[in-house]
């Protein structure tokens, strides 16, 4: 018999569903105020307000970015008028058309917003992640762009003019890219949006682009204008490992994998649950930015009907205050026994997973 364990709501490392944890946050006070949203606060509705709480903060955020890559583009594109640089020009046209890689990923975040379909059945979540492939796709070829270029300026290294006004354009570019960099990964990492994560990375990218401009031009001033290959040289490899991290992180939301610690967690939550006697099985899977899991308990087979779903809803409420980004839990009871399979002769044969963890 496993120990019961108190709810906990106030855990360091786990949602608060409180509601002043919900006022915690000033865009959820601004809406309070407009009586946007209509938040309600039963545990019924709790993970499908949070889930939409998580998309809205995804779409501001992915806003924000854009608007700062703008202001930064146009900064930068005030100063090549100035200038009159060609080099800095095709910069800053670069780090306009990078700016717009952000746009598949705010349609993700509309069509995640949509209800569930009789075809999309489980809803539209899992179009951050195809966001995400078209971002990897898009770092990588930012990372071929500049080996090329430094290639060609190791071949014909020429000193760079108006190097004042370059390096002020870097600065503003690297500044900008950065901002938004810091942003998007928190935000991501925070709501669980592995696309949002890798959209973060792909603008540190470019702030390391235009960091490269920076030294670049630095060396060109000091007279010694092979600097500006070399620093694109080292930056470039930079970004293959960027482009790698963001890979992984995407492949791993394609093929429905979770951190086994997370698992691991889960797996404790559900047998401290008065009345749970085996964990027969848990399987966890991201679709988008939300965890949806699939638990296969065994109680007391003399138990009610009523008395099997009290321990399921016991199972799934802890779930979703101790797991950040639960939304959706599936719980099958089992009647326990020394040797489970025998509750399921009649499709244990359908079987392509092994029911039991232990």
């Amino acid at each position: 018999m496993s120990k019961n364990k108190p709810h906990n709501h106030n855990g360091d490392h786990y949602h608060d569903h409180s509601h002043d944890a919900h006022r915690g946050n000033i865009w959820e006070r601004v809406a309070e105020l407009f009586h946007m949203g209509g938040h309600t606060h039963s545990h019924a509705e709790l993970a499908a307000d949070q889930a939409f709480l998580d998309n809205r903060e995804g779409i501001r955020t992915v806003w924000l970015a854009i608007a700062a890559l703008t202001i930064t583009s146009i900064l930068q594109i005030i100063i090549v008028m100035w200038s009159g640089s060609v080099a800095l020009f095709a910069d800053t046209v670069h780090n306009i058309g990078d700016g717009l890689n952000s746009v598949p990923l705010l349609i993700a975040f509309y069509l995640a917003g949509r209800a569930a379909t009789r075809r999309y059945s489980y809803g539209f979540g899992k179009a951050e992640d195809i966001a995400g492939i078209f971002i990897v796709l898009s770092i990588f070829f930012s990372a071929v762009v500049i080996f090329w270029e430094s290639y060609q300026k190791l071949l014909n290294p020429e000193p760079l003019a108006n190097l004042g006004w370059i390096a002020v354009a870097a600065l503003v570019g690297f500044l900008g890219n950065e901002a938004v960099a810091l942003l998007q990964i928190r935000v991501g990492r925070k709501i669980g949006s592995a696309a949002l994560v890798a959209d973060g990375f792909h603008a540190r990218t470019d702030g390391l682009t235009s960091l490269a401009v920076l030294l670049a031009a630095a060396g060109s001033w000091l007279g010694y204008p092979m600097i500006d290959p070399i620093i694109g040289i080292l930056i470039g490899v930079a970004i293959l490992f960027i482009t790698r991290d963001a890979a992984v992180a995407v492949w791993y939301r394609l093929m429905d994998a979770v951190d086994p610690g997370l698992l691991s967690r889960a797996e404790e939550v559900i047998r401290q649950q008065e009345g749970v006697e085996a964990l027969r099985r848990l399987r966890m899977r991201w679709i988008g930015h939300c965890l949806h899991a699939e638990v296969t308990i065994a109680v007391d087979p003399l138990l009610t009907t009523v008395q099997n779903h009290q321990i399921a809803e016991k199972v799934r409420h802890e779930l979703f205050h101790q797991i950040p980004n639960m939304r959706e839990i599936l719980v099958h009871i089992d009647p326990w026994e020394e040797k489970p399979e025998s509750a399921h002769q009649l499709t244990i044969h359908h079987e392509s997973v092994p029911r039991l963890l232990e």
